[in-house]
């Protein structure tokens, strides 16, 4: 590939380092996955440049960001880019493959490396992501895992995939187990256009003559939401439900979401959530079980009295081939379980 061939987002893969060019906030909103991120200018260099070509033209906000890009790229060359090889071939991206981007791969190539840019940038690479959504998902042959809550549906899913099985892993790409107690502590939720940027890159990953096993979800994970047509094409898909005893379940949730009783007020707090369904008096009772640290009690009833009625009513509505499903029935949630059910499932 010489320098003067648009480089393509089907070329990413044949460069050893792909450079995100852009300032650190628009890295965290979205990138494409396997960048690594070396603005030539940082948040508030933007803003200061942007401020300036506003009120004083472009002239002055270019040789004002020339200086500022100049220093980023020497730090660059000092730190992330010191110890590569003669050989090595970087490809950068910024917004929409234009100045920032530009400027370090000229500086790149005088070094004498053979740095390319990616043709529309950022801009382009997110209109990939949203065709390839739009492709692939109506294709997909998914397969259903439905369940209660507490029924360790993603531990199942990891063990097939442990087995040689296709799994889309939702809930890890959104960071969140999917329910109003689901977020994970210490770990925020990615932005919905990462979201989809991860999503889109495990889609192209897939063998569509093979099948995908997938956790029921809703439309939506936490405050993320799922593209309309994986949405629909789950709804249509055949269902396996695992039907674990109440036993096992609350077995399962005391040990997957422990980390709820490390902050008992927050605990208490989420409960709220439930006055308008369930009264002020059954709130009042679980909030007190949660800030006594009583996650046994709490749970056994937020199954019993909203999370149990609730599935009942929904898998019916929500998924098409719900009558024509296939049940397992477990009593032992446990790794060794698990792992053997995973294995029955895979078989049939």
């Amino acid at each position: 590939m010489t320098a003067r061939e648009p480089v393509r987002v089907g070329d990413i893969a044949s460069f050893d380092t792909l450079i995100d060019a852009r300032s650190p906030a628009e890295f965290a909103l979205d990138h494409i996955p396997g960048a690594i991120n070396c603005p030539v200018l940082d948040d508030e260099e933007r803003r200061i440049v942007g401020t300036l070509y506003k009120q004083k033209g472009a002239f002055e906000a270019r040789r004002v960001g020339g200086a500022m890009v100049a220093a980023n790229l020497a730090r660059h060359l000092r730190e992330q880019f010191a110890e590569r090889p003669a050989q090595w071939k970087p490809l950068v991206y910024c917004w929409r493959g234009g100045l920032r981007s530009g400027a370090m791969v000229n500086w790149l190539r005088l070094v004498g490396w053979d740095a390319q840019q990616l043709a529309g940038g950022y801009k382009r690479y997110r209109g990939h992501v949203i065709e390839q959504i739009a492709q692939l998902c109506p294709r997909l042959p998914l397969v259903v895992l439905c369940g209660a809550t507490g029924s360790a549906k993603t531990r199942l899913l990891q063990h097939m995939a442990q087995q040689g099985a296709q799994v889309l892993d939702l809930e890890a790409l959104a960071c969140h187990r999917g329910s109003l107690l689901g977020a994970w502590r210490g770990r925020p939720q990615p932005s919905q256009k990462h979201f989809e940027t991860l999503l889109a890159d495990q889609l192209q990953r897939l063998d569509l003559a093979q099948p995908v096993f997938i956790e029921g979800e809703s439309a939506r994970i936490g405050r993320l939401s799922l593209p309309t047509q994986l949405v629909e094409r789950m709804r249509e898909a055949p269902v396996v439900e695992l039907q674990a005893t109440l036993q096992a379940r609350l077995a399962y949730l005391l040990h997957d979401y422990a980390d709820l009783g490390e902050d008992r007020q927050a605990l208490a707090q989420l409960m709220a959530h439930f006055t308008p369904s369930l009264g002020k008096e059954t709130v009042a009772r679980w909030q007190a079980w949660a800030l006594e640290g009583a996650l046994a009690p709490l749970f056994g009833e937020l199954m019993a009295l909203h999370y149990d009625p609730h599935y009942a009513r929904s898998h019916a509505r929500y998924f098409r081939q719900w009558d024509a499903r296939t049940v397992h029935q477990a009593d032992d949630l446990g790794a060794p379980a698990l792992q053997a059910l995973a294995g029955r499932l895979l078989d049939r």
